[in-house]
């Protein structure tokens, strides 16, 4: 593996613009596909699968790591978006506190994280509140102005 960008909730690669990108590593805890109501087809292809919580990488192994978790509590299992996004659990905040984590310690000194969240069931600063790390700067977007999408740096010599 080589890849010097990492995208953990790959899902179906929905925001990248090249979904093949071989400098991404595409990862996900599901592989899967499904045939949406509208007759179009969602694959769920990851090039590794793995769990956000606990990845099988070196420490620093990648200079942009893009954290797109799941961010919603309320949706039937097999419901378009639950499918189409995935669903998180119960214990959401220490999932996605373990998943901060994670990304972080998979992440290079002077690395890049681009977080993206869509606050429509849980508020942006609740999810903040579960890392010690601080953002450098963000942007809202969506019709309703509820994706945020928000960019932290490693400093050298972080943990």
């Amino acid at each position: 593996m080589n890849q010097k960008i990492l995208d953990p909730c790959c899902g179906s690669r929905m925001m990248h613009f090249d979904r093949q990108n071989p400098n991404v590593l595409f990862g996900d805890i599901r592989t899967e596909q499904h045939v949406l109501c509208d007759g179009r087809t969602l694959d769920v292809a990851p090039d590794v699968e793995l769990d956000f919580r606990d990845m099988p990488f070196a420490d620093g192994q990648f200079k942009l790591v893009v954290f797109d978790p799941p961010h919603l509590i309320n949706a039937g299992d097999q419901s378009w978006l639950a499918l189409k996004y995935g669903k998180l659990q119960n214990d959401w905040r220490e999932d996605l506190r373990r998943g901060f984590a994670e990304c972080f310690r998979v992440l290079a000194n002077d690395g890049v994280l681009i977080f993206k969240w869509n606050e429509t069931q849980i508020k942006v600063s609740e999810i903040l509140a579960l890392t010690d790390q601080k953002p450098v700067f963000g942007h809202i977007s969506g019709k309703r102005a509820n994706t945020h999408w928000i960019t932290f740096m490693k400093l050298g010599g972080e943990a």
